[in-house]
């Protein structure tokens, strides 16, 4: 999983599936991070925004939940087989570290 480009972000739908790995819009993810998209792109190069893909299985088959971390801060999208938001969340720890529990998937 990658956040698009700023090329890519103008040509592309807000989130797609392309040879069996997700695309976000890297303007969702900005967001969720109080970012601009250039901002958040340099983050990531750099490894101090990383993320998380899950599939869904049994009841949550056909979805998809994607996690992005920084040091302080979670950012959760949750995405149907279409690629339709159909949940976010975040959550910020302020200054304190985001605790080691925040890290994992589920939940």
């Amino acid at each position: 999983m990658t956040a698009a480009t700023t090329h890519q972000v103008q040509r592309m739908k807000p989130i797609e599936f392309e040879n069996g790995a997700v695309q976000i819009d890297a303007a969702i993810v900005a967001e969720g991070f109080g970012l601009a998209p250039s901002l958040l792109q340099e983050e990531m190069r750099a490894g101090r925004i990383t993320s998380l893909a899950e599939r869904g299985v049994d009841a949550d088959s056909g979805r998809h939940r994607l996690t992005f971390f920084s040091a302080h801060r979670r950012f959760r999208v949750v995405i149907d087989e279409t690629g339709a938001i159909v949940q976010r969340s975040a959550v910020d720890f302020g200054d304190s570290l985001l605790p080691k529990s925040a890290r994992k998937g589920g939940g």
